[in-house]
């Protein structure tokens, strides 16, 4: 029953956000971003909710959620710490300390520690190429990434 519950709430609130959202143009990403700024994330529960109110195919929303990189299927960690991938970052050691970062959480990216601490995910650019490498920690932007401060995030984000 408790099962039950939890997808009725899902439902209202997604419906919620949708009702609230679905008179913009092009109402379909905004609705996903309220999603997840409703839930940290976008349930599967909420998609068929979506469908129905936009009169999209189930199929269509579904696309646009895994076509995405920024809609997560499951709750994030208490932080979200993003490194940059593009190519300004990568040419000036972003690999070097992407693959550090991820030893010093022992996650991958699209992860989220077993303690619920941090979830580290790629983003495309920060626009902070002058500034490369870069990343952003629960949304400030962080430049000139170094080893120093790839050990100072991951001890802070361990708090």
């Amino acid at each position: 029953m408790a099962m039950q519950h939890a997808s009725t709430d899902i439902a209202s609130r997604t419906a919620a956000v949708v009702n609230d959202l679905k008179g913009l143009e092009g109402p379909l990403l905004p609705i996903l971003h309220g999603i997840q700024d409703e839930f940290g994330y976008v349930p599967g529960e909420s998609l068929p909710v979506i469908a129905d109110l936009l009169n999209l195919s189930r199929a269509e929303v579904h696309g646009v959620v895994t076509f995405y990189h920024d809609y997560r299927k499951h709750p994030a960690g208490r932080h979200v710490l993003k490194l940059c991938r593009a190519e300004a970052c990568q040419s000036m050691g972003g690999d070097a300390l992407a693959a550090r970062m991820q030893q010093l959480l022992g996650i991958g990216f699209h992860e989220t520690t077993k303690d619920g601490a941090v979830t580290l995910e790629p983003v495309y650019c920060l626009g902070l190429c002058a500034c490369a490498p870069s990343a952003m920690l629960d949304g400030e932007v962080i430049g000139r990434l170094d080893a120093d401060k790839v050990e100072e995030i991951a001890a802070e984000v361990r708090l």
